[in-house]
């Protein structure tokens, strides 16, 4: 099986410069886990919920294609007399929620991760109270990729910046603490909270590499699997 999400976190890397200031990368990855979960099929209830179209993808845009999916990450059901909108080569509809029954939140952190960390897990508890917000139990769900590069070539408009291990770390050198801190400190707000270990230089041809995709496959599988149980269990 081809997951959709961790396809879409790879095109964010692969073939392409990464502008890490560009917010929508993390809403164009994870609005890819909800087509996962109805491909994988593992809840009766939350597939006849998506063939329905009683439950969608939170969104208000009315225009049709990808960038017009992109919302705030939550899923759950529409409000009332609304009628879902659907796009082509896109299983789940989208539309506005009376309900959130599925969050998600996708951090990338390519380089300076130390420098972002505070930020990045302030954010991300920011995320999961939102989506418990309107009260009932959503489950909530944290992606975070964490690159392990040797070296790193980073863009603020003009400008380059290459790490040389001193004064701008090499993504290797802070991915452990990285990944050490974000367990410890923005675990506990999330049902599920997996982290994508990758390697991307950000120098042209612009190349991207699982650490392992065996594991990253197996531990993303294996959360799919989890959230649908926990899906048929709580709604």
């Amino acid at each position: 099986m081809t997951y959709q999400l961790l396809e879409a976190f790879r095109s964010v890397f692969e073939g392409r410069r990464y502008l890490h200031r560009v917010s929508t990368h993390g809403d164009a990855v994870a609005m890819r886990l909800y087509e996962d979960l109805r491909a994988l099929d593992r809840s009766r209830r939350l597939t006849d919920r998506i063939d329905g179209g009683l439950a969608v993808l939170n969104t208000q845009n009315r225009r049709h294609g990808v960038k017009a999916r992109r919302g705030d990450g939550s899923f759950g059901e529409i409000v009332p007399n609304v009628t879902p909108i659907g796009d082509e080569g896109f299983a789940v509809q989208r539309g506005p929620i009376a309900t959130i029954e599925i969050g998600i939140e996708v951090k990338i952190l390519a380089k300076a991760m130390i420098k972002q960390i505070d930020r990045v897990i302030n954010d991300l508890h920011k995320q999961a109270q939102h989506f418990r917000s309107r009260g009932g139990t959503p489950i909530t769900i944290a992606i975070v990729g964490i690159n392990h590069a040797n070296h790193y070539l980073s863009f603020e408009g003009e400008r380059e910046f290459l790490t040389d291990g001193k004064k701008y770390k090499h993504p290797i050198q802070e991915a452990l603490e990285a990944k050490r801190r974000l367990q410890s400190l923005a675990a506990a707000s999330f049902d599920e909270f997996l982290i994508l270990p990758f390697i991307a230089t950000n120098e042209p041809a612009y190349a991207f590499k699982w650490v392992d995709e065996n594991a990253v496959r197996m531990d993303y599988g294996a959360a799919l699997a989890r959230m649908s149980a926990q899906y048929e269990r709580r709604f």
